[in-house]
């Protein structure tokens, strides 16, 4: 048989978990917006830069974009990509990270860099993607560090 105090100390416990519970559930979700994506000059790497990449990335590249704070992992300080690769850029990783997103970043949990490759797709077929990420690559070249 439970005592009074055992059965007391239940029912407290039960109705502060169902308190807890219902107040949570009160609590309003953040809303998401979700946005068309602005249409580009393909040929424009700069173009593109400053209008996919520049809000994380900042547009020096040097990872300081206006939403960097907001991100779990920050952006890379895309400046640096030459140096960190022994003086050679590394022109096949950066398209593979624009095409289909960063190697690691199931290790880090969700992705908060886009696969732009999907995004670029749903502005044009694959030579459009293709010339994209060519022009994207090489404006990302030029901004290295000397």
């Amino acid at each position: 048989m439970i005592s009074r105090m055992t059965r007391g100390g239940i029912l407290a416990a039960a109705l502060l978990f169902f308190c807890a519970t219902v107040a949570m559930a009160q609590e309003p979700n953040k809303a998401i917006k979700k946005s068309s994506i602005p249409v580009t000059d393909a040929t424009s790497g700069e173009e593109m830069f400053n209008t996919y990449c520049a809000v994380c990335h900042g547009k020096d590249a040097k990872g300081d974009g206006p939403l960097a704070s907001e991100l779990k992992i920050p952006p890379a300080n895309l400046t640096l990509l030459s140096r960190n690769h022994d003086g050679k850029y590394p022109e096949s990783y950066v398209s593979q990270v624009i095409q289909s997103g960063p190697r690691d970043a199931k290790s880090h949990g969700s992705k908060d860099m886009p696969v732009w490759g999907a995004v670029f797709k749903s502005l044009g077929d694959a030579s459009s993607v293709k010339l994209r990420i060519f022009n994207l690559n090489k404006y990302i070249e030029s901004m290295q560090a000397k």
